[in-house]
C-alpha cells in the first residue's frame, strides 16, 4: 500500500468554525505544534482573503519546520479573467510555499448557479489554474469541491473536472464532501471508481461532518484507495466541522495498521488536541474518542472490577498510546472496586476495609449533594481524612464579604479573611471582580508568606449547580472549581445552601490539595 499523507486544515477550515478566531501568533504556535507531531501538510490559510494570512506565510518560514509542508489555499481563476491576472492565483504564488491547494467546482449545480458560466468554460478554468501554478514549480493539490454531490448528480461531468485538472498537471486530486451529506458506502464506492480511473495519481479525501460521518467517510475512502486524508484537529470547522484528525489518525494507525505517524508522535495526540482547544478558546469535548477526558473514564463498579483484572475488558486500546490516561469516577454508583482502583492511583492504600469506609462516606456525601467525578482533589483529601493523615495547613477564624454598588453602576467587591497559621494570625483584605474572586485573592494573600508554592496555583474553571431545585432559594448548590499549577490540574467541590460558603469550601480544598502535595 502506498504511503498515506496527512493534510491539516485547522488554520483555514478550522478557523471557519463559529466562535473561532486565531491571531497570527496563534496560527504560528499551532503550525509549530502540528509540525512537531509529524503531519505532512499544513494549510496555512486563504492567501487572498486578508493581510494576516499573507503575514503568516512570511512568518512561518522563520520557524524552519522539520516535517510539514506549508500550503497556500485559493480558488481557481475567475471566469472573466486570465490566470495571469487572477488575484487568488497570484496571491498563492506570492506566498512562496512549496505546495498550493486550488478549490474548483465539480458539481454542475455550482457551475450553473454560482460561477454562472458554461460547463466547458469551468473545465478550462480548472485546467488553466492548475497549469499556471505548475509552471511556477509549485506542487499543486486540486480540491474538487462538492465532488460527491456532483458525481451523484452527473458522474460524467464530475469525472471530466478531475481529468481536466489531472491533464494540466495536478499532483493530487482531492474528493470533497463539502456539504457533509454523503454516507460511508457512497464515499467508498465513488472513491474506488475514481482511484481505478486515476491510478497514476494520488487521490485524497476531504470530508465534512454534517451527517456525523466525516471520520468514517475518510477511513472508507482510504480503504477504497485514497492516499491523502484532510481534516482538522478536534474536527473544528464550519457548521458541524471537518473530519477529526484526532480520531482519524489513531484509527489509521492502530485499527488499520497504517503508520501515518510514529508511535512516539501518537503519544502527543491528546496534548495537541487540548492545546488547540486552548488556543481556540473552546471547552474540550469530554467524550471525544481517544483524546477526550472521558474517553477512558470508568464509573460503573462492574466495569472497574473488570479493568483491574485486565484492562482489555473495557478499553479498546491502552490510553497511554495516545497520551491519555485512565480515570475512575467516584459516585454513588461506585463499588469497592472503583474505590480500590482510585486508591491505587493515589498510592494511599489497597485495603478493602478502607475502600468500604470510603465508599460509605462518598455515598453519604453524595446524598447531601456532593459529587466527586470532577473533584479528584477533594476525593484525595477525603481519603486522607479517613486515614488520619490529613493535617490542615491553616484554620479559618472568619471571613467577610462586602459588595458596594456606586452611582456609575460599578461594583466593588472586597473579602476579608482572618486565618490562623500555626501560632500566627493573618487578617487580610482582597479585592476581586466578584465575591469568589475576592475570597480567592484574600486567601492567597494570607498564605503566600507561609506557603510560597501557593503562588503557582490558578483557578481555571468555576461551575455552580443547584442540587435540589424544588427548594427554591433555599436549595443547596454545588460548586466545582478546577485549579492548576505548572504540573497538573485538579478539581475540588463544596456544597452548601449558601453559594459563598460552597465556593469557600471548594477554594479551601483546592489550596489544601496543592499544599498537601507540596509537602509529600
Amino acid at each position: 500500500m502506498k504511503e498515506i499523507t496527512l493534510y491539516d486544515t485547522t488554520l483555514r477550515d478550522g478557523m471557519q468554525a463559529e466562535g473561532v478566531s486565531f491571531s497570527l501568533e496563534d496560527k504560528l504556535a499551532i503550525a509549530r505544534c502540528l509540525d512537531e507531531m509529524g503531519l505532512d501538510y499544513i494549510e496555512g490559510g486563504y492567501a487572498a482573503s486578508n493581510p494576516k494570512e499573507m503575514q503568516f506565510f512570511a512568518e512561518v518560514k522563520k520557524l524552519h519546520l522539520k516535517k510539514s509542508k506549508v500550503v497556500a489555499f485559493g480558488n481557481t481563476r475567475r471566469a472573466d479573467v486570465k490566470a495571469s491576472d487572477d488575484v487568488s492565483l497570484n496571491s498563492i504564488v506570492a506566498c512562496k510555499t512549496p505546495t498550493a491547494t486550488l478549490v474548483g467546482k465539480s458539481w454542475d449545480l455550482h457551475v450553473k448557479k454560482v460561477l454562472r458560466c458554461s460547463m466547458d468554460e469551468n473545465l478550462k478554468i480548472c485546467a488553466d489554474s492548475v497549469r499556471y501554478l505548475k509552471r511556477r514549480g509549485i506542487e499543486t493539490i486540486f480540491d474538487a469541491e462538492h465532488f460527491f454531490d456532483g458525481y451523484k448528480n452527473r458522474p460524467d461531468y464530475a469525472m471530466k473536472v478531475l481529468r481536466a485538472a489531472a491533464e494540466a498537471g495536478a499532483d493530487i486530486l482531492v474528493l470533497c464532501d463539502t456539504n457533509g451529506g454523503s454516507l460511508p458506502n457512497e464515499i467508498s464506492e465513488i472513491t474506488k471508481i475514481v482511484c481505478e480511473q486515476f491510478s497514476s495519481l494520488v487521490i485524497g479525501i476531504h470530508a465534512h461532518n454534517d451527517c456525523d460521518c466525516a471520520a468514517a467517510n475518510s477511513l472508507g475512502a482510504v480503504k477504497a484507495g485514497a492516499r491523502q486524508v484532510q481534516g482538522t484537529i478536534n474536527g473544528i470547522g464550519e457548521r458541524c466541522g471537518n473530519a477529526n484528525l484526532c480520531t482519524v489518525i489513531p484509527n489509521l494507525s492502530l485499527k488499520m495498521g497504517l503508520g501515518v505517524i510514529s508511535a512516539g508522535k501518537l503519544k502527543t495526540l491528546t496534548e495537541v488536541s487540548r492545546f488547540v482547544f486552548e488556543i481556540a478558546n473552546l471547552a474540550p469535548v469530554m467524550n471525544m474518542p481517544y483524546v477526550g477526558g472521558s474517553a477512558f473514564a470508568h464509573k460503573g463498579g462492574l466495569h472497574v472490577d473488570g479493568l483491574r483484572k485486565d484492562s482489555h475488558t473495557y478499553e479498546h486500546i491502552s490510553p497511554e498510546v495516545v497520551g491519555n490516561e485512565r480515570r475512575f469516577l467516584i459516585s454513588e454508583l461506585s463499588g469497592r472496586s472503583t474505590i480500590l482502583a482510585k486508591l491505587e492511583r493515589t498510592r494511599l492504600a489497597k485495603d478493602k476495609k478502607l475502600a468500604k469506609k470510603v465508599l460509605q462516606k462518598v455515598q453519604e456525601l453524595e446524598n447531601e449533594g456532593y459529587q466527586f467525578e470532577a473533584a479528584d482533589g477533594s476525593f484525595e483529601l477525603l481519603v486522607k481524612k479517613i486515614l488520619g493523615l490529613y493535617k490542615p495547613a491553616f484554620e479559618l477564624i472568619k471571613y467577610h464579604i462586602d459588595v458596594e454598588k456606586g452611582a456609575a453602576d460599578n461594583l466593588i467587591t472586597e473579602a476579608t479573611v482572618k486565618l490562623k497559621v500555626g501560632d500566627d494570625i493573618e487578617h487580610v483584605v482582597g479585592e476581586g471582580d466578584g465575591p469568589v474572586n475576592a475570597l480567592d485573592a484574600a486567601l492567597r494573600k494570607s498564605l503566600e508568606n507561609f506557603y510560597p508554592a501557593i503562588k503557582d496555583v490558578s483557578l481555571i474553571d468555576y461551575k455552580v449547580r443547584v442540587v435540589n431545585a424544588r427548594a427554591g432559594t433555599a436549595a443547596r448548590v454545588r460548586v466545582i472549581i478546577k485549579s492548576r499549577d505548572k504540573n497538573s490540574i485538579w478539581g475540588t467541590v463544596g456544597v452548601s445552601e449558601n453559594i459563598i460558603e460552597a465556593s469557600w469550601l471548594a477554594l479551601v480544598d483546592s489550596v489544601e490539595y496543592k499544599l498537601q502535595r507540596s509537602v509529600r
